[in-house]
């Protein structure tokens, strides 16, 4: 098995700075610190490297991970997501020299989707509250329908969006997916909460620049007629009328070229868990024992709790989660942590 030094920590990195939206990140002094790094520690650039490791982080936005964000994902701790981004963060630059490349995804909406509360009204032309179930059931009897303003947004006719309600509502249930899910407004392009929390971007490119590694970054969520917890397709694949919504068959590609990879990030208990649940379909259907090469930190998510204005749990998504990372530890996918070193994970062999 390859022996792997773990790495200190950078002199500039602090934990403070890693969930923090009123910072700047200095690129130029990064760059000369990662030059710095490189040479102190003889680190080479990723084209030598003999076994790819990649890392995918999921949806490490400021609207997950920073306590203000449109749907922080506290988690039971409260603190879930703050303390996932700084455990990422430092597995990162503890394992600069192994990592290959590093590809996060950024949730990406606007005002009118079909899981903000914007797309729908009651009788009385009020909007669906955070974390509405609306099931097939309230479509047919009428208790929840398009919002006419919708659909002036998005350029189709009511007729058509009643339709496609109770198409996806009913493509939902038939798959045993979850109910579709009202949350609040929330990855918003432009918006601050639709970036990357700032200690994150700053290891990537950190990474990038001693690595000599392009920072990949991939957009998710951007049809606002599906939901799209998965990076690598929708949660419906075909529309009402025949439309084809298509699975980013290219990214899946890039993700099973990885010797090995490595997956985490936001939230466990849906983004990440359905984007490992559409990758190892993938891999189920190509070669079951691809699952051995994927590595699952499980200290770096946090499954979604909604609670309340008064402290009180409207869901628990926590069961879920659990559920989902044993179906993928008994396909053959290792469950660890970032904390351990990599050369002790099982199956590891860089050399």
């Amino acid at each position: 098995m390859s022996t792997v030094t773990q790495l200190p920590l950078p002199d500039f990195y602090q934990p403070d700075n890693v969930v923090n939206d009123e910072r700047w990140i200095d690129y130029a002094a990064l760059q000369a610190a990662a030059i710095d790094h490189r040479a102190k520690f003889g680190l080479r650039p990723v084209s030598t490297d003999k076994k790819k490791v990649g890392l995918l982080v999921i949806d490490a936005q400021n609207t997950f991970c920073h306590p203000k964000g449109e749907l922080f994902v506290g988690g039971a701790s409260g603190t879930g997501a703050v303390e996932d981004s700084i455990r990422t963060v430092e597995f990162i630059y503890r394992n600069l020299g192994v990592l290959s490349g590093i590809d996060c995804t950024l949730d990406t909406h606007r005002m009118f989707a079909v899981f903000h509360p914007s797309f729908l009204v009651n009788a009385q032309g009020e909007h669906p509250t955070p974390f509405t179930q609306v099931t097939h059931a309230d479509v047919v009897s009428g208790v929840w329908t398009p919002d006419p303003y919708m659909v002036s947004a998005l350029g189709i006719t009511l007729m058509a969006a009643q339709r496609h309600l109770l198409d996806y509502t009913q493509q939902l249930e038939n798959a045993g997916r979850y109910a579709l899910t009202i949350w609040p407004y929330h990855g918003v392009l432009g918006d601050k909460g639709h970036a990357l929390v700032s200690g994150l971007v700053e290891a990537v490119n950190f990474h990038g620049l001693t690595r000599g590694a392009q920072p990949g970054y991939e957009v998710k969520g951007t049809n606002p007629l599906v939901e799209n917890y998965s990076v690598l397709g929708p949660e419906v694949k075909t529309l009402f009328n025949g439309t084809t919504v298509p699975r980013n068959t290219s990214f899946i590609n890039k993700l099973l070229e990885y010797d090995y990879l490595v997956i985490t990030g936001q939230a466990k208990s849906h983004c990440v868990a359905w984007t490992i649940e559409d990758l190892l379909n993938d891999i189920l259907a190509k070669d079951p024992a691809l699952a051995s090469k994927v590595y699952l930190l499980e200290d770096c998510t946090t499954p979604i709790v909604a609670k309340d204005s008064a402290g009180n749990v409207l869901f628990d998504y926590g069961p879920d989660a659990d559920a989902a990372f044993d179906k993928f530890r008994a396909a053959g996918m290792h469950v660890v942590n970032s904390t351990d070193p990599i050369d002790t994970w099982p199956g590891i062999e860089l050399d």
